[in-house]
């Protein structure tokens, strides 16, 4: 296979690989993505730092000759591999590279050993070197400064910091799932990278927002923010504005939010439909954007980044068989382990829904988002179909939710 390098600093290449078929990753949705790696030369050596998912050697090894072509180097040789982080699609083709350099140590967290020897048996007696906050590694008058980012977004996780050149290699944080040709942030639209940044936290990081939050102020404290002049990360664009994603991140990680209300809902007659509308148009009132997901055609990973965002939430779902209607079960169980309430604030949020024989549902999801972080403040359940008087109350409660989330 014939792939090129893509320089983007001073002897430091991108030598990833490009998925452009994947549709589902993580849970959900995307058009693609890229697996990123990156080869640093010094005067007399070399470094790769983390590499692809399985059966992408030939891509990757491909990118690496080319690089050394670039270089001018005749002898593909690589002395040290840097591994971030121990996940798959970032150690996929850890031990290819160290059957064609068996000679190079594998730098990674203390706890990265243990899972990488479980994930790859082969690497049993591979030389691995452990590091952690405060270690570096010294090569040809260029510096590699190791941060722990442990549970960021795995036990194992650890950050990378070429500090001559200020190019921050963290792994999946601050990443996007996307694919294009382009490998800088400034090369495609700013609302489509940054789109796909609040996706990514919203899906992955949402949970760990605390720490998100005590990992930015120790770069801080470590006087690194200052060095970091680019973001390198194993998914999407590199960051040559630093600062754009690191104020995202800071944002999402204090629950800033927009006014705007996130309505998820299912219906089978179309009750519970006429019920959510009826709740935008009230929160539409009071002065609040919306965005309305129906589960019959729209999926978890889209909801999260909305209400990601979001000052509130409702949640609408009819009753069959004295249980809410069953397609709610996937977001609810979603909502469970994002743990919202971790980004600094509770999100307020109403519950509805049409029910033909006993009912239940409105408390029963009440019940859970209460349980998950969020803030209720009231329900509406109708008998079969809404009367015009149950449309105003769903108007109603449209604005009722607003007027909470007017209190955040």
């Amino acid at each position: 296979m014939k792939a090129n390098a893509q320089k983007i600093g001073d002897g430091v290449y991108w030598i990833g690989v490009l998925d452009w078929d994947l549709r589902s990753y993580h849970g959900y949705t995307l058009d693609g993505t890229t697996y990123n790696a990156y080869i640093v030369f010094g005067e007399d050596h070399v470094a790769v730092i983390d590499n692809a998912y399985p059966g992408k050697t030939q891509e990757m090894m491909a990118r690496i000759e080319d690089a050394f072509a670039q270089e001018g180097r005749d002898e593909v040789v690589v002395d040290y591999i840097i591994q971030n982080h121990v996940e798959k699609d970032h150690s996929g083709v850890l031990v290819d590279l160290h059957k064609r350099f068996p000679e190079a140590p594998i730098y990674c967290s203390e706890i990265a050993v243990k899972g990488l020897l479980k994930h790859y048996p082969a690497l049993e007696g591979a030389e691995f070197v452990t590091v952690g906050t405060g270690d570096t590694l010294e090569m040809d008058g260029r510096t590699f400064a190791f941060l722990d980012a442990f549970l960021l977004h795995w036990p194992d996780s650890m950050f990378t910091l070429l500090v001559e050149d200020g190019i921050l290699f963290p792994n999946d944080a601050f990443g996007q799932h996307l694919c294009f040709t382009k490998r800088f942030d400034h090369e495609i639209p700013e609302y489509v990278l940054m789109d796909a940044a609040q996706k990514f936290y919203a899906n992955l990081i949402t949970p760990l927002s605390k720490l998100v939050l005590k990992k930015l102020n120790e770069v801080v404290e470590l006087g690194l923010l200052e060095q970091i002049k680019m973001i390198a990360p194993s998914h999407g664009q590199i960051w040559t504005d630093p600062m754009k994603i690191i104020g995202a991140y800071t944002d999402w990680a204090q629950g800033v939010c927009e006014d705007k209300i996130t309505i998820v809902y299912d219906t089978m007659h179309y009750s519970t439909q006429k019920m959510a509308h009826e709740l935008a148009e009230g929160a539409i009132s009071e002065g609040y954007d919306v965005e309305i997901f129906y589960l019959h055609e729209d999926e978890r990973s889209e909801i999260v980044k909305s209400i990601l965002t979001s000052k509130g939430i409702a949640i609408g779902d009819p009753t069959i068989n004295d249980e809410p209607y069953p397609s709610i079960g996937d977001i609810m169980y979603y909502l469970k382990g994002l743990r919202f309430d971790k980004t600094n604030i509770n999100r307020k949020a109403v519950t509805f829904g049409s029910m033909g024989g006993k009912g239940g549902t409105a408390k029963k999801l009440a019940e859970k988002l209460e349980n998950y972080g969020f803030d209720v403040v009231d329900t509406q359940e109708i008998y079969y179909i809404p009367t015009e008087e149950e449309n105003i109350d769903s108007y109603e409660l449209g604005k009722t939710l607003a007027k909470a989330c007017k209190e955040l």
